[in-house]
C-alpha cells in the first residue's frame, strides 16, 4: 500500500509588512510555515489502470503525487525548437507507432504532426504531452495539471479520448487535476481528494466499452451531444487547414457540420432549455459530399471529412460521416437508392470502417488507380503514393433527416 508521511516547511522572513499582516488578521507569529500530509492509498487491493488525484488549488495534490509516484511524475518535456513533434518521440519507435499513439489520444491531424511543439495550440500540446508520456513511461505515467490549460469542453472530450487509449492498452495513468468536471469523462478506477483526505474506488466496469448511439463509449462516460446542420461551403474555412489532403473544396460539394452542444440542458431535451443554452454550439467536424457519374447511374461519394483537433478521439468525425451517408442512401421520389462510397488513407478511419457493420470494403488496401470492379470510377480516385481503402455505406437510410435537410423532397421515400 503506497503510504507517505510528508512535512513541508518554509522559513518566514518577518519583515515589517509581514508583522503588519499578522496584526491585521490576528495571525499567530511564526518563524516558519508548515504543511503535513499523512496518506495511505490501497492501490494494491485491486487491479487498475486510471487514477485521479483531484482537489482545489493549494491542497497538496502535486506534493502528494510526487511523493507517492516519484519519477513517474510528468510536468512537461523538453521539445525540439524547430523539429516536428514526431522527432521528439523515442528513437526506438517507428513512425507508424508514433502516428498510432498520437491518433489514439485524439490527435489525428497529420498537418499538425509536422509542426514543432511550440506552435501547437494548448489543446494539441496537451494531447501530444500525454502521448509522449505514454511512450516514455508505459508502465505508469503521472500527469500534473491535467487539463488545466484547455477549456472545459475540450478537457472533457480529451479526457474521454485518453481514457479509451489507456483502457485498450496495458498502460497506467494517474491524472492530477483541480477540475472535478472530468471525473465522469475520464472514468478513473479510483479517486483521491487530498482536501478531504478521502479515497474511493469507482466502477471498474468502465474498462469494457459498449455501443452507445453513433459512437462507442464506456458506461460511466456521458454522451457527446451533437447537432448536425447543412451549411454553406464557406464553413470549410474553419476546417481546411486540418485536413490531411488538399485544402481545396469542390464548388458543387454539399456540406455539413457537426456542432458540439455545450450545456447539459441542451442534451437533455428539456422543453425549458433557454435560447442561450440552445445557442451554445461549437463547430467540431465537417463533411462534404459530391455526386459522381458512372455506368450504373451515378453514386454519392464523400469528398472531405475532418474533425477539429480539440474534438478528436471520441468518434465525432465517424458519427458525422455515417449520419451524412445515411442521408444520401435515402430513396428519391422514384424510389431509387443511390450508392454512397468513400475512399480514405487515414489509418484510424480505415480501422473504424473495417470493423463497422455500416460499411463494406471495396477490394482492399491499395496504392493503385487500376481496378476492374463495378466501382472502377470510384476507385480511380485513389492516390498512387498513399495506402488507401475504399468503402461503401450499407447502413439504413435516414429518410426523415434527409427530408428535413433538403436532400430529398418531402414526398420522397416510403
Amino acid at each position: 500500500m503506497p503510504r507517505i508521511s510528508c512535512l513541508k516547511s518554509v522559513a518566514i522572513v518577518r519583515t515589517p509588512r509581514v508583522k503588519q499582516l499578522e496584526g491585521m488578521f490576528d495571525v499567530q507569529p511564526s518563524e516558519c510555515s508548515e504543511m503535513r500530509w499523512e496518506v495511505a492509498l490501497p492501490l494494491e487491493e485491486r487491479d487498475w489502470q486510471i487514477g485521479l488525484v483531484v482537489g482545489p488549488s493549494g491542497c497538496g495534490k502535486t506534493t502528494i503525487a510526487r511523493e507517492l509516484f516519484g519519477e513517474a511524475m510528468v510536468s512537461g518535456f523538453d521539445w525540439p525548437h524547430d523539429k516536428s513533434i514526431v522527432d521528439a518521440f523515442p528513437s526506438s519507435m517507428g513512425i507508424k507507432d508514433v502516428v498510432g499513439l498520437l491518433s489514439s489520444v485524439g490527435f489525428s491531424s497529420p498537418p499538425s504532426w509536422l509542426r514543432p511543439f511550440r506552435v501547437l495550440s494548448n489543446g494539441e500540446q496537451f494531447r501530444v504531452t500525454i502521448a509522449r508520456a505514454l511512450a516514455e513511461q508505459p508502465a505508469l505515467a503521472v500527469i500534473d495539471e491535467f487539463t488545466s490549460v484547455v477549456d472545459r469542453t475540450v478537457a472533457r472530450i480529451g479526457s474521454a479520448a485518453i481514457a479509451r487509449t489507456i483502457r485498450r492498452s496495458k498502460k497506467r495513468l494517474v491524472a492530477v487535476s483541480c477540475h472535478y468536471d472530468i471525473i465522469d469523462w475520464l472514468a478513473p478506477d479510483w479517486i483521491y481528494d487530498p482536501s478531504a483526505n478521502e479515497f474511493q474506488w469507482r466502477c471498474l466496469s468502465a474498462r469494457v466499452e459498449r455501443p452507445a448511439g453513433p459512437e462507442r463509449r464506456g458506461p460511466c462516460r456521458p454522451p457527446v451531444c451533437l447537432e448536425i446542420a447543412r451549411v454553406h461551403r464557406a464553413a470549410w474555412q474553419i476546417f481546411k487547414q486540418h485536413h490531411y489532403l488538399s485544402r481545396e473544396l469542390n464548388k458543387s460539394a454539399r456540406c455539413f457540420v457537426a456542432f458540439v452542444v455545450d450545456g447539459a440542458e441542451a442534451c437533455s431535451g428539456r422543453p425549458d432549455a433557454t435560447p442561450t443554452v440552445r445557442a451554445a454550439l461549437r463547430p467540431a467536424a465537417f463533411t462534404a459530399v459530391l455526386h459522381a457519374p458512372d455506368a450504373l447511374g451515378g453514386y454519392w461519394r464523400e469528398h472531405r471529412t475532418v474533425c477539429l483537433p480539440d474534438f478528436q478521439g471520441v468518434g465525432i468525425g465517424n458519427a458525422l460521416s455515417e449520419f451524412v451517408a445515411a442521408l444520401f442512401v435515402a430513396p428519391d421520389s422514384q424510389g431509387r437508392i443511390k450508392r454512397y462510397c468513400s475512399r480514405t488513407s487515414h489509418p484510424a478511419m480505415i480501422r473504424h470502417r473495417a470493423n463497422s457493420p455500416l460499411w463494406t470494403m471495396l477490394g482492399g488496401l491499395s496504392f493503385s488507380r487500376k481496378h476492374t470492379s463495378q466501382y472502377a470510377a470510384f476507385n480511380r480516385s485513389a492516390a498512387l503514393h498513399r495506402l488507401t481503402a475504399g468503402f461503401r455505406f450499407v447502413g439504413q437510410p435516414n429518410v426523415k433527416a434527409a427530408r428535413d435537410l433538403g436532400i430529398i423532397s418531402s414526398g420522397s421515400g416510403p
